[in-house]
């Protein structure tokens, strides 16, 4: 019971529902009954309070406070009395704040590259920064002057750290080396090379005697401090490894990295004593960069930089099987038109194709000399057609896996590649800047089309073969007459890169997603925006309507499979600034703001939205919020319910005092 009121206070004490005494309850208890084993003492108390649904997500370790930085942050340590906070940010500045009030106390200027790494010495006197701009500053943390600028690396500087006597600081740079520094002179006492690609990580031993650094070279080097021979490479990881600490004792070293792993070595020996895989369960563990709907509506394809294809079901959002095979990022899939198999491209410049209920790889087809961009079937199920970066187009027999031709006429990488819907043409989008129509039985070019400003990323046909959709670099979307070739519209309204396009199957409408993290729905005749869906935090790299149209599925960089509501819908309510004392009102609707990470729900059933409650951050971010109807993570869902007649004003009438129902 303790331990649930000290994460409630660590949770709420700084969040924007401490405003408001309503939303403060109401929000406090139902997410604590939700994410702890405290329900079995407190939900007889309280069972009308709205009902928070953690599947796979963990909130036990309740944010003290959120601090807005107004910029990328890339670096943040404590000092080791615990009051204070230094950061280094994407803005070229150190910033140092109050950690009990989280008050900006000092913004450091002086970087003129994007800062990557901070620490704090020992006794917190001095903090020490490395930054893009290739250079080290030494700070005084009481007047915050520049006491010193380490000149020497030929590169940006990722990582920096004291000594504990704060006598000596090490870097580690993209120049490949490690450089240790006298702090009190800033003088170069010794330069340490070994490694052959980035130092990501530097960290000195407790007793200064050694120094660890890690590298996207995928190896951990130890080194005598005092003469800066290496003394250990150590070997294990199979991806850039991110970061390297020593245990206070000094005989254990870990290092994270890209492979998901975090490896615990012995410091002496160099042997790997354990690997911890902190990611477990299905799903993506990286970019989703294509997703696909079966013809039936009951499945979805996604391919991911994993390297792996997953298979999921579309209405539970549960993941049914993970394909492995590839060796390189997995960038386009489909589904044939009777949903038995699997397409995907890959960048190991492969096409695989999979049998869709066994998982087992059919055939392996080999031609391309370069990634494989994207794939897709025939309608007529007889025929895959892929594009590549070697800026060539294949099409293959999809029962044996044999190369039938090879296209040939764009100068840069193939992007996109479609079928029309009788197989009998062939569209292709990219980086020359064009798309091109192909005769898919003799593979004549039957037209260019141009008009783009940079790069075509994604085209597609509408299902009668009229016209083409085209998404590019530019931020536009175009629609062609797919017989002449002729411009017929250019829709504009995303600020990004569009990466993916494609029709609705009655042909009335169009999807876009894009780098500004937004997907949009267009009308396919007039070019009006109906509707922006909001929701992914970060690239959206692939869409694709249903087959009844009723659904969208997206797949994005932040490595989840969204479903989307695709029925008409008016827009809801925008962000306004709102009272903290306004009511809690009974909705039938639940949304969130622009600003996602502000937590608040509300009901949009009125002219003026209405906070609902406030959701602590690892819980706002696995709530999907129509039109979002599910998300498809190996990060866990989080859903909301409650009864309209025990929140809003009635919101006391949650407490039940005897206990019982």
């Amino acid at each position: 019971m303790i331990t649930a009121l000290e994460r409630l206070t660590q949770s709420f004490t700084g969040s924007p529902a401490r405003l408001s005494t309503p939303q403060l309850y109401i929000s406090s208890l139902a997410t604590e009954l939700a994410t702890s084993k405290v329900p079995s003492i407190w939900r007889d108390y309280f069972p009308h309070l709205p009902q928070v649904v953690c599947e796979g997500v963990s909130n036990q370790s309740g944010a003290k406070m959120r601090i807005n930085t107004g910029s990328s942050v890339n670096s943040v340590a404590f000092s080791n009395d615990g009051l204070k906070i230094v950061a280094g940010l994407s803005d070229n500045t150190v910033c140092i704040w109050d950690a009990d009030t989280g008050v900006k106390v000092q913004a450091l200027e002086g970087h003129s590259g994007s800062v990557r790494s901070v620490a704090l010495s020992y006794d917190g006197s001095h903090i020490v920064s490395g930054s893009d701009d290739r250079s080290i500053r030494i700070w005084d943390v009481n007047t915050g002057t520049n006491l010193w600028t380490l000149e020497g690396h030929t590169d940006a500087v990722l990582s920096v750290a004291f000594s504990t006597d704060g006598s000596r600081i090490v870097s580690g740079s993209k120049d490949r080396t490690i450089r240790i520094w006298d702090a009190n002179s800033g003088r170069n006492l010794q330069t340490l090379k070994g490694h052959t690609r980035e130092v990501q990580s530097v960290a000195f031993s407790s007793d200064g005697l050694y120094i660890a650094s890690g590298s996207s070279d995928e190896t951990v080097h130890i080194w005598d401090a005092g003469t800066g021979v290496s003394l250990q490479t150590l070997q294990g990881h199979e991806d850039w490894v991110r970061s390297v600490a020593f245990s206070y004792d000094g005989s254990h070293l870990v290092s994270g990295s890209d492979d998901g792993h975090i490896c615990i070595w012995d410091a002496m020996s160099g042997e790997d004593l354990l690997t911890l895989e902190g990611h477990i369960g299905w799903g993506h563990k990286n970019s989703v960069n294509s997703v696909a709907y079966s013809n039936d509506g009951l499945y979805i394809v996604s391919g991911s930089n994993d390297h792996t294809v997953c298979i999921w079901d579309a209405n539970a959002g549960v993941c049914l099987q993970t394909l492995e095979g590839h060796t390189g990022s997995v960038c386009s899939v489909a589904f044939s038109i009777d949903g038995s198999c699997i397409v995907s491209g890959s960048g190991d410049k492969t096409v695989h194709i999979w049998d869709a209920k066994t998982g087992v790889t059919l055939h392996i087809l080999e031609g391309h000399s370069d990634e494989v961009n994207s794939v897709a079937f025939s309608k007529d199920g007889y025929h895959i057609v892929s594009g590549s970066d070697d800026r060539t187009i294949c099409i293959w027999n999809a029962n044996t896996g044999v190369k039938l031709r090879g296209l040939e006429g764009h100068t840069n990488w193939v992007w996109s590649v479609a079928f029309s819907n009788d197989s009998s043409r062939i569209v292709s989008g990219s980086s020359d800047e064009t798309v091109r129509i192909w005769d898919a039985i003799t593979g004549v070019n039957l037209h260019t089309l141009e008009g783009h400003k940079n790069s075509v990323r994604s085209v597609a046909f509408s299902n009668d073969g009229s016209c083409i959709v085209s998404g590019s670099y530019d931020h536009t979307v175009c629609i062609w007459d797919a017989k002449t070739g002729v411009n017929l519209q250019t829709l504009t309204g995303h600020k990004d890169c569009v990466f993916s396009v494609a029709f609705s199957n009655d042909g009335s409408c169009i999807v876009s997603g894009s780098v500004d993290k937004t997907i949009c729905i267009w009308d396919a005749k007039t070019g009006v925006n109906l509707q922006i869906l909001e929701g992914h935090t970060d690239w959206v790299y692939s869409i694709a309507f249903s087959n009844d149209d009723s659904h969208i599925v997206s797949g994005s960089r932040d490595n989840t499979v969204r479903i989307w509501d695709a029925s008409p819908r008016a827009n809801v309510a925008t962000s306004r600034a709102l009272s903290s004392d306004v009511p809690l009102v009974p909705p039938k609707h639940l949304f969130t703001t622009s600003e996602r990470e502000s937590g608040w729900l509300f009901d949009c059933d009125s002219s003026y939205p209405n906070r609902i409650m406030w959701l602590p951050p690892p819980l706002i971010e696995s709530l999907p919020i129509y039109p979002c109807i599910n998300i498809l993570s190996r990060y866990g869902h989080t859903s909301v319910t409650y009864e309209p007649d025990f929140v809003g004003t009635n919101w006391m009438n949650c407490y039940n005092p005897t206990g019982t129902k």
